[in-house]
């Protein structure tokens, strides 16, 4: 099943194996896509379907070095090379909506721009910064209400963007900790206004971002992804996390979206997803289901086979393989890839991976 074609709302796809959105800070003129990237997302296009990296909707989303934006002319102009390469090797692509929020620093950001937040309560921890090395997270300004209107804005003209750039869809980023999860997780968002201090006040800014992107490009070329029970930047469980995440997804459900991205970090140490709400979710959501989260081609074959997905993604495999699809079709070895070069500017560690004929 894994290599069968599959239509989801209206794009057609070769196969049910889908790249994972993988940030790799290539990035390196203001924040702009480049022939790098158009070569690097080419190779890997064997696949169904390609999740372009997360993609700050704002200057003030760009919280990591080097990751790319889609806010500008420029931007989509870098954007465009990309999808057409993809395009021209068969596969369809959508970008990821990724607004970082408080994992940020503010040597990473444009001039102008701010680390922005549901609160104003610091992520613990550092990060990277090419001007000054490792530093602390930047302290964000709580959102207001006039904040959130403008992110929610900023989002559904990121979304006609990524059309004008040629992707087929966006992806709305609401997992790892970045600022959709932000206000979804009570551990981050201890607002006390209608956009928290209740499952409902906390699912309300994700779903007002997911319905004005599919008012701006149509709900069919919108996808969402959601980590239920990760901890990355500071988020982990709580009490009602079932119950909302449930309630979200309903919701999400009667808008006929592209698909639900639903993400398990347990492969990388995080508490596990229990299958059993993985099940709920599904059944929860009328619509393309798609799983992540350590698999490789037997596991993904038996989660198909179960129902339990349409679609499979899959992160580390498809950077380091950019034959994925043919390896795995022949049950042959895959590259390991070089965690060192993860988020290195260049070509090294980014388009340099051998393939079968080339090793």
């Amino acid at each position: 099943m894994l290599f069968d074609p599959l239509k989801i709302r209206s794009l057609e796809l070769r196969n049910r194996v889908v790249m994972a959105p993988l940030t790799r800070s290539r990035a390196v003129e203001a924040n702009t896509p480049n022939a790098l990237m158009a070569e690097y997302y080419a190779q890997r296009a064997s696949v169904g379907l390609i999740i372009a990296e997360g993609t700050s909707p704002s200057p003030n989303g760009l919280g990591y070095a080097r990751i790319p934006g889609l806010f500008n002319a420029q931007q989509v102009r870098g954007w465009r090379q990309v999808t057409d390469a993809v395009h021209a090797r068969g596969a369809r692509m959508v970008v990821q909506l990724m607004h970082t929020g408080r994992v940020s620093h503010v040597a990473n950001l444009p001039a102008g721009a701010e680390v922005l937040a549901p609160t104003d309560a610091t992520l613990p921890g550092e990060v990277h910064t090419d001007a000054q090395g490792m530093q602390p997270y930047s302290r964000p300004r709580a959102m207001t209400e006039g904040d959130i209107a403008h992110a929610v804005d900023e989002y559904a003209q990121a979304a006609r963007l990524a059309v004008e750039a040629g992707f087929d869809g966006v992806e709305i980023h609401a997992a790892n900790g970045y600022l959709i999860e932000q206000f979804l997780n009570a551990n981050v968002n201890t607002r006390s206004d209608g956009y928290g201090g209740s499952a409902a006040g906390r699912n309300r800014f994700a779903l007002e971002v997911v319905r004005a992107a599919a008012a701006a490009i149509g709900a069919g070329r919108v996808g969402i992804r959601l980590s239920p029970y990760g901890v990355f930047n500071a988020t982990g469980a709580f009490p009602e996390l079932e119950p909302q995440y449930l309630a979200l997804v309903g919701e999400l459900s009667r808008l006929g979206l592209l698909y639900l991205h639903v993400l398990d970090h347990s492969a990388m140490g995080a508490p596990q997803v229990p299958a059993e709400f993985k099940r709920k979710l599904r059944a929860a959501f009328d619509g393309p289901f798609i799983l992540a989260g350590g698999f490789d081609a037997a596991s993904a074959e038996r989660a198909l086979a179960a129902r339990d997905a349409d679609l499979i993604a899959f992160g580390r495999p498809v950077l380091a393989n950019p034959d994925v699809v043919e390896r795995m079709r022949r049950g042959a070895a895959l590259n390991a890839p070089d965690m060192a070069t993860f988020y290195t500017p260049g070509a090294a560690g980014y388009t340099d991976y051998p393939t079968l004929a080339t090793a």
